[in-house]
């Protein structure tokens, strides 16, 4: 049974009437279905019976405490890419042996705090982070765990901007120079080399090219084995791609089982990091319509949601599916639906044919991830509420920003 479904023409997430949220919470409203996300986690780790693995959720996508609870309960690991990614995994009672560290960009404080949590690896992604880890780690007087990111220039064939894999790209350690770095990491007194990381894109809907980067790493791990380094882990990373649209994602087990054939042979512990996979299509933004503005040429629907709240069309030109929560009779218009920004870039869908008025609430749907994640107070707007919807049960998991919060933080010259 799906989480969004009608019920007398009302749509509902799980048991709850998207009316009723709206004027329980008022709206903009970020929905999300606890059950959408466990049944996403439920799928790899069915998938996993039997294979020493770990499903490493990338906070990234969507950092909600509650979000993070639900998937920690359920036996999760974390994947984080910030000192405050690390705070919240924790603040919702992650297990620090569950935790992987990425990103480029990591700072002394963040390496301190992981260090003294215990987290499970660091996915280092330079030699100069490897230098700064090892001597933070001789600080400390302990062993900093290390993988490394390693860019095998695979075409992940995905929107340029979230591409990863490619050697222009920003992220990881060259393939060509891996080699090399794992010797420097393996001279480092303060180092305990344990895996291999890479990650190669985001929404990815064919699962060749994760095969492709999987054969890379056996090739360089083979190499390491020569060199007298011995791996525990190798983390594959996320990037699964989610339906949208009208897109062909692949199922889990068609991605999985070409990678576990693989690596069947191998005494190797399986990471993995998904995100949008596992939070995407578990929430949605909902919002009324504040305005209906026709037009010569153009329709516009202005909404009161916005780029600022949901910024994947305007950044990506990406596709999210608008549908009414109540549906109503009558002739369709084709519309722009539109924010109340003063930016022509704010829209959140174009060209689509809807019967609206004044008042009407509408679902924006698979915006579990990277929807709030992403967002922002551009024009002084407050962030929406986020609710998590459990059943027959709604529960406010983080309440909307009020205008003085805005403030709080600034000061005027004296």
């Amino acid at each position: 049974m799906s989480a969004f479904e009608r019920h007398a023409g009302v749509l509902h997430v799980e048991s709850v009437s998207l009316s009723d949220l709206a004027n329980e919470f008022g709206t903009p409203c970020w929905v999300y279905s606890r059950q959408a996300i466990e049944t996403a986690l439920d799928e790899f780790q069915q998938e996993l019976l039997g294979h020493d693995a770990l499903v490493c959720y990338a906070v990234k996508a969507n950092s909600n405490l509650a979000v993070l609870d639900v998937l920690a309960r359920r036996g999760a690991g974390f994947d984080i890419v910030s000192e405050g990614e690390l705070r919240r995994v924790l603040a919702a009672g992650a297990d620090p042996r569950r935790i992987v560290f990425s990103g480029v960009g990591k700072s002394v404080s963040a390496m301190e705090l992981a260090l003294r949590t215990g987290i499970l690896c660091f996915n280092v992604e330079s030699a100069a982070e490897l230098e700064r880890l090892n001597a933070v780690a001789a600080q400390q007087g302990t062993t900093a765990p290390v993988s490394l990111r390693v860019n095998p220039d695979v075409d992940a064939r995905t929107h340029p901007y979230i591409s990863t894999g490619l050697k222009e790209n920003k992220f990881g350690v060259a393939y060509d120079e891996a080699r090399t770095l794992y010797r420097r990491a393996a001279e480092l007194s303060h180092l305990r080399l344990c895996g291999i990381d890479c990650h190669i894109g985001s929404q990815l809907l064919d699962a060749a090219p994760f095969s492709e980067a999987l054969d890379k790493l056996l090739h360089l791990i083979d190499q390491l084995a020569e060199d007298g380094i011995a791996l525990e882990h190798i983390d594959l990373g996320g990037g699964l791609g989610i339906r949208y649209r009208d897109e062909e994602a692949p199922t889990i087990k068609a991605y999985l089982h070409p990678l576990l054939d693989k690596l069947k042979d191998r005494r190797l512990r399986i990471l993995l990091e998904p995100g949008r996979r596992l939070v995407g299509n578990a929430g949605l933004l909902l919002t009324r319509v504040d305005y209906l503005k026709p037009g010569e040429i153009k329709n516009f629907a202005i909404v009161d949601a916005a780029m600022n709240d949901l910024a994947r069309p305007a950044l990506y030109g990406s596709w999210h599916t608008i549908v009414p929560v109540v549906e109503r009779q009558g002739t369709a218009d084709t519309w722009e639906i539109v924010g109340p920004i003063c930016e022509s870039g704010d829209f959140l869908g174009r060209d689509r044919p809807l019967v609206l008025a004044t008042g009407d609430l509408l679902a924006i749907l698979s915006a579990g991830a990277y929807g709030m994640a992403m967002s922002s107070n551009y024009n002084t707007r407050p962030r929406a509420a986020e609710v998590m919807v459990d059943g027959r049960q709604s529960y406010l998991v983080r309440r909307r920003e009020s205008f003085d919060e805005l403030f709080n933080l600034e000061r005027r010259l004296p």
